[in-house]
């Protein structure tokens, strides 16, 4: 039996960009290749004096990069390019308050079985698990849940090392101001090298994935999103269809339930019918509707860390908006108008999630219940035709951008929709008054630029703070 919802979650193709190149080439690139640069160092510290001596060295822009996940220009620069490979693993952890402290660099998929065995387990996740920790908080990476924030809002502690070489512990109690402005950071305050995460039992998931109009479900999204732990669809465009998935807690002695793996990429056939039936919009949405409404419920159950995620193999660039809930549905009423009335050569699902409120001044969910909308592009068709249609919608109805994803607006747009925008400036300045941490997209985000002229104070105490360890 075709597993058609399966397959829509595995078009939205996502593996890690390659392991930063050895230090004789210059080139970097993100995952999608819509990125690129030609830094004059890449570097992979193994150690904080290590890394704080390369900081203090380092001529020119100093950026950190992940595993390659960011649609939007975070990392690109001509100067210096740092890799956290050399910091990864489990530091510490707190049986009592289920809290972990682990390497930044640490990739998401190799933190469940760890976790799993101290007994404990993240308490929500994306379904993408390839990015890095530092990676996946510095742009307030999420998953789907009406009560469960991003990974960002699960961080109670981390620390950081600044231009100057300075290693601080950050968290409520220590440099409580640097910690709420690190929480959600760019990388544009420093190199952020460990993260101590709250944590929750380990528990069990039972994913239920199934087909629905698109009406149905816009109407009682409220009880299904009370109804459901995690819940998501996928829209898809030139049809009255949307791919439900929830997620909830399985009793602890549930059977495991796994689904064979899938052979055939349904981005090539959506594609195709859409190249086929273009001409006819009429017969296309026919079509669609058809075969959508044959398939049948499916059903897995496994350890959270391994229903999480899904493969990804197809190649995308992507926009995402994070809106205030209540605007959600409208919104994507609107999108699917829009795609329909200008006959938009789109084929790619659109994604609809939700986010709970937290307190971290960059997150996009600062103090709001929020739906996140995301719309996606074959990685060799130019996104921006489609993008800049959409992207005014999504601000009409109060959008924040995702920091990782693609988008165009600039420091004084964002200035606007972020409470504690010019408390983050002030951080940024008294950690980074050169402007080491800035390349050209941070610099137009931020509204700011390096100052070349600017002598950096040297960090005290062989400039390691003296402060609590994690």
């Amino acid at each position: 039996m075709p597993a058609f919802i399966k397959k829509l979650k595995n078009i939205f193709s996502h593996q890690a960009a390659p392991s930063p190149k050895p230090a004789d080439t210059n080139s970097w690139h993100n995952w999608s290749r819509r990125l690129s640069c030609e830094p004059a160092n890449q570097i992979a510290p193994q150690s904080l004096d290590e890394l704080a001596a390369a900081l203090k060295s380092a001529a020119g822009s100093i950026r950190p990069a992940g595993s390659g996940h960011s649609f939007s220009a975070l990392v690109p620069t001509d100067g210096t390019i740092i890799s956290l490979s050399g910091f990864t693993g489990i530091r510490d952890y707190n049986p009592e308050t289920r809290e972990v402290t682990l390497g930044a660099g640490t990739q998401l998929h190799d933190i469940g079985e760890p976790l799993h065995k101290l007994g404990m387990a993240l308490k929500n996740m994306g379904d993408i698990d390839k990015q890095t920790l530092a990676g996946a908080i510095s742009t307030s990476t999420h998953g789907t849940g009406a009560n469960l924030t991003s990974l960002s809002a699960s961080v109670t502690g981390l620390e950081l090392v600044t231009t100057s070489g300075a290693v601080l512990w950050c968290d409520k109690d220590h440099n409580p101001d640097i910690f709420r402005a690190a929480q959600v950071s760019l990388g544009a305050l420093g190199v952020v090298t460990a993260i101590r995460i709250k944590c929750q039992e380990p528990y069990l998931l039972e994913r239920r994935e199934y087909t629905a109009p698109l009406e149905d479900v816009l109407d009682n999204w409220e009880t299904l999103a009370k109804e459901n732990r995690n819940i998501e669809f996928f829209f898809l465009p030139y049809s009255d269809m949307v791919a439900v998935t929830t997620l909830n807690v399985a009793a602890p002695d549930a059977a495991i339930v796994r689904a064979a793996p899938e052979t055939k990429d349904p981005l090539e056939t959506l594609d195709s019918v859409h190249r086929w039936l273009g001409w006819s919009k009429k017969l296309h949405r026919a079509v669609l509707n058809h075969e959508v409404r044959k398939e049948k419920l499916k059903r897995e159950v496994d350890q959270s860390y391994k229903i999480y995620p899904t493969e990804r193999n197809t190649r995308f660039n992507e926009m995402e908006y994070h809106l205030p809930r209540e605007n959600g549905p409208a919104a994507i009423r609107e999108i699917r108008d829009t795609i329909y009335n200008q006959k938009l050569d789109i084929s790619f699902p659109i994604e609809f999630r939700l986010v709970d409120g937290d307190d971290a001044w960059l997150s996009p969910f600062y103090g709001r219940k929020s739906c996140s909308i995301a719309v996606h592009q074959f990685h060799d068709r130019d996104p921006m035709p489609y993008f800049n249609i959409i992207e005014p919608i999504l601000r009409k109805y109060g959008g924040r951008p995702h920091w990782g994803k693609q988008h165009t607006l600039k420091a004084a747009d964002l200035a606007e929709l972020y409470p504690r925008w010019n408390d983050f400036l002030k951080i940024r300045e008294q950690l980074d008054p050169e402007g080491k941490f800035l390349n050209a997209h941070l610099s137009k985000i931020l509204g700011v630029g390096p100052k070349t002229h600017a002598p950096h104070p040297e960090a005290k105490n062989g400039n390691t703070a003296n402060l609590p360890k994690p």
